[in-house]
């Protein structure tokens, strides 16, 4: 896609209510410092519009970018930051659960893994709680860069069986350094044209 206009549009807190948008959303989750701003603003290709910070876990809000008044991409706080208190990680699964409930057009849900570690607890509970919810979440494994290509198939196989990944599961290795797997990506942001199964059922 070539992008025309990019649009941090909505903001939304732990009180506020999910927006109702009519273009299609694709949501980016991924633990604290696992590169999703980084990933976003590659995606967007800007440099830094997503909010990157030296400070992981400081993300506490879900942000809405419009992009080219086509699609929304949704960047999810960040989990598993141990500076967090337990009732604020609880206060940020609640937000980000309802926002996988209600919305009414979120077409795929993107989880991202470091691709240089075995995936964490942490990892792991975000990717049942997305099936949980109905979705199948294709897996970004970030850095790609930070590795020898000679390690990539050996790095992507413990992530695939560490997160209990079935063989139709899409994974991605991605680098925000050198642009691996963006367009990749965006073939399937473009591509996505059905609504998520939980948009069926959702009220």
């Amino acid at each position: 896609m070539i992008i025309k206009s990019v649009n941090l549009e909505t903001v939304c807190g732990i009180t506020s209510k999910i927006p109702d948008n009519q273009l299609s959303e694709f949501a980016f989750a991924g633990k604290s410092n696992v590169g999703k701003s980084s990933l976003i603003n590659a995606l967007m290709n800007r440099k830094s519009y997503a909010r990157t910070s030296s400070q992981p876990g400081k993300t506490q809000t879900i942000n809405f970018y419009n992009i080219n008044d086509e699609v929304y991409l949704v960047d999810l706080p960040g989990y598993g930051y141990a500076k967090v208190s337990q009732s604020e990680k609880e206060k940020w699964g609640r937000m980000i659960e309802s926002y996988l409930k209600k919305s009414k057009v979120l077409r795929q849900v993107f989880l991202l893994v470091d691709i240089r570690h075995e995936p964490g607890a942490n990892d792991k509970q975000m990717y049942e709680w997305i099936v949980h919810n109905g979705y199948r979440p294709i897996i970004i494994a970030t850095k790609a860069d930070k590795i020898k290509r000679s390690q990539l198939q050996k790095q992507l196989k413990l992530i695939r069986e560490g997160l209990g990944l079935e063989k139709s599961d899409v994974m991605i290795p991605f680098s925000a350094e050198t642009k691996q797997g963006r367009e990749e990506i965006w073939e399937y942001l473009e591509g996505a044209d059905q609504p998520g199964e939980n948009e069926l059922s959702s009220e």
